[in-house]
C-alpha cells in the first residue's frame, strides 16, 4: 500500500441524545447522534404496531364491486 494516502482512523466516542455512549473508530472523530439502538423504538420493541385490520377487506370490497360492474357490462353486451 502507498504510504500517507489513508485517512486517520482514531477512536471516537459516539453520544446519543438519550445519554447512551459507546466507543468506536471514525475518520470523523467524536460526535453526537439523535437516536441509537438503545432508544430507537424498532430495536427496543416499544413501537406501536399499526392496525392493518380492515385494509384487506376494503381492498376486496373495492375490487369486488369493480368486478361486478365489469361482469354486468359483459352481460349487457352479450344480450345486445
Amino acid at each position: 500500500m502507498k504510504p500517507d494516502i489513508h485517512p486517520l482512523y482514531p477512536p471516537a466516542r459516539i453520544v446519543c441524545a438519550c445519554g447512551n455512549s459507546f466507543e468506536t473508530k471514525s475518520t470523523r472523530g467524536s460526535f453526537h447522534v439523535e437516536i441509537c439502538s438503545n432508544c430507537h423504538p424498532f430495536f427496543t420493541g416499544k413501537y406501536k404496531l399499526v392496525d392493518t385490520a380492515g385494509r384487506v377487506e376494503r381492498f376486496r370490497k373495492k375490487y369486488e364491486a369493480a368486478a361486478k360492474r365489469a361482469e354486468e357490462k359483459k352481460s349487457t353486451k352479450a344480450k345486445a
